[in-house]
C-alpha cells in the first residue's frame, strides 16, 4: 500500500501544487519523495511508501539503468514477478515486484504489461523517449486511482481523489476528479509542453475471463471440461489456496481480519496453515471488532480458538462509532449508507493494529459476498440466470463499495490490505461454474463455497455453515443493531424539516433518510459539488428495501448466542 501522486503540463508553481500530495501521506508513512521530470519542468511525481518489499531500493518513482527513459509510479503488489522473470529471462536491478512492468513494456508494450500482471495495481508509467504516458489500474480496482484532465490537456494523477481536488488550473476553477476505471489502462500523447492528450482507454481484461498469466501462474494446469460436483470442489479448494499462498510476500508482519464469518474464517485458517508450512517465524495475529457480547466477537472468538493464532479483541462502544463518523467519511471520499456503516469497525480495529501490533500486511474476506452470492437477498433470485448476472454486476462496483472501504479503512492507518477472493484465477473460474451450482441452496447462501471446506477440518462445521451477518451489524448485538444505534443518534441530530428539503439541496442522490443525510453534510463540507463520485447507493435487489442492513429482509436470522 503506498501513495501516488503525478501532474503533468501543470501551469501553477509545483512547489505550491504538491502541497495537494500531503493529503494522501497516511497511504506511506515509512518514506517521501518528489521528483521532477528531466525536461519537463511542469511534470512532476509524489511519492509516500509504506515499505512492504526490498526497503533499500524501493523509492519510487522507480528507474533502472536498462530503461533510462521510463518513469514508473505504482502501488499495489505483483505477485507473479518471479514467474516473468523466469518466463523471459528479466534481469532484475532490484527486489521491487513493480519493476517487471518496466521490462513487460520495455518487451511487448502497454497491452501486454497490463494483461500479464497477476496481482493488484493501479500505476502511471512515463515514456519520455516516445513521449507517451500510460494509466493501469488492476480487474476489480482493489487499489485506486483518480485522476482530473482539463479540456487544455494538464493531467493530475492519485490514488485518492482527496490529492486532487484542490489543484490550481488557470483554465478550470473546479477540475472534475474521477475514478479511472478498473481493468483498463489509458494511453496519452506527451506534448513538448508537459500537457497530454488522451489517445484511447481500453479495457483489457474482464472478470469472467480467463487471465492470459495463467500460463506462468504456479498452478498451471486444473481438471478441466466436467463440471463434475466433486472436481469442482476440488478446483475452488486448489485455486483459494493458490490465492492465498501467492499474497504471502512481505518483509513485514502479516496479520487477518476475522469476524468469524466464513469468508474472513477460510482467509485465517488457510493463512495460518500455510504459514506453518513455510516456517514464517511469527504467529499470525487476527483481529476482531464489535461491542460487547457482539456476534462477531463470539464467533471470531471460536475460530481463533480452533486455528490457533493470536488473537486480539477491540471492543468499541456507540460513543466511539459515533465520534468516528467524520473521520471516516472524509478517508471514504464517499456518502453511500451500507459503506459508511461498515467502515466504522473497520477503521476503528485498523487503527488499533497500528497503534498497538505490528503487523502491516493485513488480509481480508472482501469480494466473497459479491462472487458467491453471499449477500442475504440472493434468496429471492427469480432465476439463477439472474443471481448471476447480479453477482457480475457487484464484482464490477466492488470499486464504488466494499472495496472502497476496506482499501479507505486500512490505508488510513499505513496498512495494507489482501483479499484473496479476488483472486483473477479464482473468480474467473467461479464464474465460469453454471449458474444452478452457484445459487444459494437450502435456504443457505454460499452453499457452493461452504461444501468444498466442508471435510476439510480448516473450520468448526457451526462456523462454516453460519448464517450471513453484514459487518456493520455483527459488530452490534442481537438486541439493537449497529444501524439502529446509528439511526437513534442522528434522529436528533437532522431535523424534519432539513429531510424535507432535501431534494432541494442534495438534488443528485438526494438523501431519502435522516441517517443518509447526516453521512451527505459531511460528505459535502469536505468534497463540496463531488456528489457525482457515488453514481447510486447500494441497496439490495427484488425485495421492497428502504435500508441495505440485511437485518430489514424477512429472510435474516441471527445464530444463537451462547
Amino acid at each position: 500500500m503506498c501513495g501516488i501522486w503525478a501532474l503533468f503540463g501543470s501551469d501553477e508553481c509545483l512547489s505550491v501544487q504538491c502541497l495537494s500530495a500531503m493529503r494522501i501521506a497516511h497511504r506511506g508513512p515509512d518514506a517521501f519523495r518528489f521528483e521532477n521530470v528531466n525536461g519537463f519542468t511542469n511534470c512532476c511525481f509524489g511519492f509516500h511508501r509504506l515499505a512492504v518489499v526490498d526497503q533499500l531500493y524501493g523509492m519510487q518513482p522507480i528507474r533502472v539503468k536498462k530503461f533510462p527513459y521510463l518513469w514508473l509510479c505504482y502501488n499495489g503488489e505483483i505477485y507473479n514477478f518471479k514467474q516473468l522473470q523466469k518466463q523471459f529471462g528479466f534481469e532484475y536491478q532490484t527486489l521491487v515486484d513493480g519493476e517487471v512492468i518496466l521490462h513487460l513494456y520495455n518487451r511487448g508494450g502497454i497491452e501486454q504489461t497490463a494483461s500479464m500482471l497477476d496481482g493488484v495495481f493501479a500505476f502511471i508509467l512515463l515514456d519520455t523517449a516516445n513521449r507517451k504516458v500510460f494509466l493501469a489500474r488492476d480487474t476489480y480496482g482493489v487499489r485506486p486511482l483518480f485522476k482530473v484532465l482539463t479540456d487544455d490537456g494538464f493531467l493530475g494523477v492519485c490514488s485518492e481523489a482527496k490529492g486532487l481536488i484542490n489543484l490550481k488550473h488557470s483554465t478550470s476553477l473546479c477540475p472534475k476528479v474521477e475514478p479511472f476505471l478498473p481493468g483498463h489502462y489509458e494511453v496519452l500523447d506527451l506534448k513538448p509542453s508537459g500537457k497530454v492528450a488522451s489517445v484511447e482507454l481500453v479495457k483489457f481484461h474482464s472478470y469472467k475471463d480467463e487471465p492470459l498469466h495463467v500460463v506462468c501462474d504456479t498452478v498451471e494446469t486444473l481438471p478441466s471440461g466436467s463440471f463434475d460436483l466433486e472436481t469442482v470442489k476440488s478446483n475452488i479448494r486448489i485455486l483459494f489456496e493458490n490465492a492465498v499462498r501467492k499474497r504471502l510476500m512481505a518483509h513485514r508482519r502479516i496479520g487477518c481480519l476475522l469476524s468469524g464469518g466464513l469468508d474472513s474464517s477460510l482467509v485465517a485458517a488457510v493463512l495460518l496453515k500455510l504459514m506453518k508450512e513455510m516456517n514464517i517465524s511469527y504467529s499470525l495475529q487476527t483481529f476482531a471488532i464489535g461491542m460487547e457480547n457482539s456476534p462477531d466477537l463470539v464467533a471470531a472468538r471460536k475460530v481463533a480458538a480452533h486455528i490457533g493464532s493470536e488473537h486480539h479483541e477491540v471492543i468499541f462502544n456507540s460513543e466511539e462509532g459515533i465520534q468516528a463518523i467524520e473521520d471516516v467519511i472524509f478517508s471514504l471520499e464517499t456518502y453511500d449508507i451500507t459503506t459508511v456503516r461498515a467502515s466504522i469497525g473497520m477503521y476503528l480495529v485498523s487503527k488499533y493494529i497500528r497503534k498497538k501490533t505490528d503487523s502491516v500486511v493485513i488480509f481480508s474476506g472482501e469480494g466473497s459476498d459479491e462472487l458467491t452470492q453471499g449477500y442475504i437477498y440472493f434468496h429471492k433470485a427469480p432465476s439463477p440466470e439472474e443471481s448471476a448476472e447480479e453477482s457480475e454486476r457487484l464484482l464490477k462496483e466492488l470499486y464504488l463499495f466494499d472495496v472502497l472501504r476496506a482499501d479507505r479503512t486500512t490505508a488510513a492507518h499505513g496498512l495494507e490490505l489482501r483479499v484473496p477472493f479476488l483472486d483473477h484465477r479464482f473468480t474467473s473460474y467461479y464464474l465460469s461454474l453454471p449458474a444452478e451450482l452457484r445459487t444459494p441452496k437450502n435456504g443457505i447462501e454460499k452453499y457452493l463455497l461452504r461444501q468444498s471446506f466442508e471435510d476439510s477440518n480448516l473450520l468448526p462445521k457451526e462456523i462454516l455453515w453460519r448464517p450471513k451477518e453484514a459487518f456493520s451489524d455483527g459488530i452490534a448485538s442481537v438486541k439493537k443493531s449497529w444501524f439502529s444505534i446509528l439511526q437513534d443518534y442522528i434522529d436528533q441530530q437532522v431535523d424534519d424539516l432539513l429531510l424535507e428539503k432535501a431534494a432541494e439541496k442534495y438534488p443528485f442522490n438526494p438523501p431519502r433518510t435522516k441517517e443518509s443525510y447526516y453521512y451527505r453534510q459531511i460528505f459535502e463540507k469536505h468534497y463540496p459539488g463531488r456528489s457525482n463520485w457515488l453514481p447510486h447507493y447500494w441497496m439490495p435487489r427484488w425485495v421492497k428495501a428502504t435500508d441495505p442492513s440485511a437485518r430489514t429482509l424477512k429472510h435474516y436470522k441471527s445464530a444463537p448466542q451462547e
